[in-house]
C-alpha cells in the first residue's frame, strides 16, 4: 500500500477530509456572492474590501477566546455544533433585501462560530495521524485538496452568482456546513476532551489557564514565534482577494472574471504544495524565506495594469509560492502538546487572520484613493520587505532550541 493509501485507509481521516473539502468549497461560493452583493449595492471598492475583510477580522477575539473550547470539550461535538450554527446564520444572511449592516453582523457571527471548530479540526487531525510522516502527508493532502476546493468554489461561485444571484451562493454555503456536520458525526470517534484527562478539569479557571498557557507557549518559543511571523506575511499578498471585484472592473471584467481572479491563487497553491511535498525534509525549512518573498514579488507587476490573463498568471505564481505554509503549519502543530493544541492553534490562526483582515481592509481603504492595480503592487512591495524580516527571524529560530519554558510546563 502506498503512503497515501495508508492515510486514506483511516476512516477518521476520510471523514475529516470530506468535511473540510465540502465546507471550504461552500465558503468560496459565498465569498464570491458576498463580494458581488456588496459591490452591486455600493459600487465602492472600499466597502467591498471591507466586507471581504469581515471574513477574517472576527477571529481577532474569537480565535483566542473560543479556540480553547476545542481543548475543554469533546472535539467532535465542537466541530459539529460550530458547523450547524454557521449553517443557520448563513440561511439568515440569504434573506433577500436584508440591510447590509445586518449582513455584516451575521457574517461576524459566522466567522466567530468557526474559530473553535477550526481549532478542533486541526487538533483532531494530529490525533488521527499521530506519526510525524503520516501527519505531514495527511496535512499536505488536505491542504492541496482544500486549494482545489477553493478553485472550484470560486469558479462555481462566479457562475452561480451571475446566474442566480448572491443569496443562492450563501444558501449553498449553508448546505455545505450541514453536510460537513453529518459527515463528522458519522465518521469520527467520540473522544473525551483533553481537559477531562487533566487534574484540574474544565471550568473558568481552566479556561483562563488554557488561554494564558497557550499564549506563553507561542510567545516564549522562538521557533513558534518565527513560524507565526512568516504566516502573517500572507496579510499582504492576500489583499488581492479583497480587491478582486474592483480590479476586475478596472480591466473590463465581469462577475465571472472575479471568480477567475480569486481562483488563480488557490490553483497556483495546489501546484506549489505538490512540489513542496516532494522536496527533501531537510530542505523545506531553508525554503520558507525565499518562498515567502516569492509569494509577494509577482504582485509588483500589477502596477502596469496587465489584462485579466496576465493578472491571473501573476496571482497564480504568488499562490504557488504561498505553499511555504504547508511545512510551516505542520511544524507548528506538531510542536505543540495535545492538551494545548486547540488554544495554540487558535492564537496562531488569530495572528494570521488578523493580518489578513487588516491587510484587506487597509488595501480597500487605499483603493478608494488609488487604482486597485496600484494598491496591489504596493502590497506586493511591502510583502517582500516583511518576508525578508520574518525570514531572518526564522533562520535564527530554527537553530534555537525547540522547547521553551512555557512548552516545558505544558508538556
Amino acid at each position: 500500500m502506498t503512503d497515501k493509501g495508508r492515510v486514506f485507509a483511516r476512516a477518521e481521516f476520510r471523514a475529516l477530509f470530506l468535511a473540510v473539502v465540502v465546507s471550504v468549497a461552500g465558503d468560496q461560493v459565498a465569498r464570491v456572492g458576498l463580494s458581488v452583493l456588496v459591490f452591486e449595492r455600493t459600487r465602492s471598492a472600499g466597502w467591498t474590501a471591507a466586507a471581504y475583510a469581515l471574513t477574517y477580522v472576527p477571529n481577532v477575539l474569537a480565535g483566542p477566546l473560543l479556540s480553547g473550547l476545542a481543548d475543554r470539550w469533546p472535539r467532535r461535538a465542537v466541530m459539529i455544533v460550530a458547523d450547524l450554527l454557521r449553517a443557520a446564520l448563513l440561511v439568515a444572511m440569504a434573506i433577500p433585501g436584508l440591510p447590509l449592516v445586518v449582513v455584516a453582523a451575521l457574517l461576524v457571527l459566522v466567522q466567530a462560530a468557526g474559530a473553535p471548530g477550526n481549532a478542533a479540526r486541526a487538533a483532531t487531525l494530529a490525533a488521527v495521524l499521530p506519526g510525524e510522516d503520516e501527519y505531514v502527508l495527511g496535512k499536505g493532502i488536505v491542504d492541496i485538496v482544500v486549494q482545489l476546493a477553493q478553485v472550484a468554489g470560486f469558479a462555481m461561485g462566479g457562475t452561480l452568482t451571475a446566474a442566480l444571484g448572491p443569496s443562492q451562493a450563501l444558501l449553498a454555503d449553508a448546505a455545505s456546513f450541514v453536510v460537513s456536520a453529518v459527515v463528522l458525526r458519522a465518521g469520527l470517534l467520540a473522544r473525551p476532551a483533553p481537559a477531562a484527562r487533566s487534574a484540574t478539569g474544565p471550568g473558568p479557571r481552566r479556561w483562563w489557564g488554557d488561554l494564558t498557557a497557550g499564549a506563553r507557549l507561542v510567545a516564549e518559543t522562538p521557533r513558534l514565534r518565527a513560524l507565526v511571523g512568516l504566516a502573517c506575511v500572507a496579510g499582504l499578498y492576500i489583499t488581492v482577494e479583497g480587491l478582486a471585484a474592483p480590479y476586475a472592473a478596472q480591466v473590463g471584467g465581469t462577475a465571472r472574471a472575479v471568480g477567475v481572479l480569486l481562483a488563480a491563487g488557490p490553483a497556483g497553491a495546489v501546484v506549489g504544495m505538490l512540489i513542496v511535498r516532494r522536496l527533501p525534509t531537510a530542505l523545506r525549512p531553508r525554503l520558507l524565506t525565499p518562498l515567502a518573498i516569492a509569494a509577494c514579488a509577482p504582485l509588483l507587476v500589477c502596477a502596469a495594469e496587465p489584462g485579466l490573463a496576465v493578472t491571473a498568471l501573476l496571482w497564480a505564481v504568488s499562490g504557488l509560492a504561498s505553499a511555504y505554509h504547508l511545512p510551516a503549519s505542520a511544524a507548528f502543530v506538531r510542536a505543540v502538546p495535545d492538551a494545548h493544541r486547540g488554544q495554540a492553534y487558535g492564537l496562531a490562526a488569530t495572528a494570521l487572520q488578523t493580518s489578513q483582515g487588516l491587510g484587506i481592509a487597509l488595501a480597500g481603504l487605499a483603493a478608494t484613493l488609488l487604482p486597485a492595480s496600484a494598491v496591489v503592487a504596493v502590497c506586493g512591495g511591502l510583502g517582500v520587505l516583511a518576508a525578508v524580516a520574518a525570514g531572518g527571524a526564522w533562520d535564527r529560530a530554527r537553530r534555537a532550541p525547540l522547547i521553551g519554558s512555557a512548552e516545558r510546563e505544558a508538556a
